[in-house]
């Protein structure tokens, strides 16, 4: 009788173990990911990462589905993770290369004179701000861009010699 009574307790407790195992990888991993700082951030930075990353998207992005936004948002993140590029959401919006023949933004629209920068639409930089958060915050993702570092619109050929990762919108996303 003791045996058919121990089994499916044995079942359970295997089954429990299993899930709480995985749950505490889990919990490790996000605490890794977004507490292992060597300062804490204030409310401020937070707030001026956030304005930082809306911008791009917005500049970038404004008329793109949801997804484009996302995929805007998340290769500047993936190059504040990447050592080539700053390790500063702002930094690497404005960031600026000097060479010989002049100057190149990593953002085209940063490039831009103020006068040429077209009005902010109100309603599109709020859906903007909205994806920066979900991404910067709340970690939201598209598999497929981990390792994106670089797009461009469709309608220009920079001749990249990159490993392209696919298309979203008008942008067509490559590895580093």
């Amino acid at each position: 009788m003791f045996k058919y009574v121990s089994i499916p307790i044995i079942g359970f407790l295997l089954v429990s173990s299993l899930v709480l195992a995985i749950t505490n990888n889990k919990l490790e991993v996000m605490y890794e990911q977004s507490y292992n700082q060597t300062q804490p951030i204030s409310a401020a930075e937070r707030e001026r990462q956030l304005t930082c990353l809306a911008r791009n998207i917005y500049y970038e992005s404004a008329h793109e589905p949801f997804e484009g936004k996302v995929a805007v948002a998340q290769v500047t993140l993936n190059r504040v993770a990447d050592s080539e590029f700053p390790d500063d959401v702002c930094a690497v919006v404005y960031q600026i290369k000097h060479h010989t023949l002049g100057k190149t933004c990593q953002f085209s629209w940063y490039c831009e004179s103020p006068s040429k920068l077209k009005q902010i639409n109100q309603a599109l930089y709020e859906e903007s701000y909205a994806v920066a958060k979900r991404v910067l915050l709340e970690g939201f993702r598209l598999d497929s861009l981990n390792e994106a570092l670089y797009y461009h619109a469709d309608y220009v050929n920079p001749r990249w010699k990159m490993a392209k990762i696919t298309k979203i919108g008008r942008h067509i996303f490559y590895r580093g």
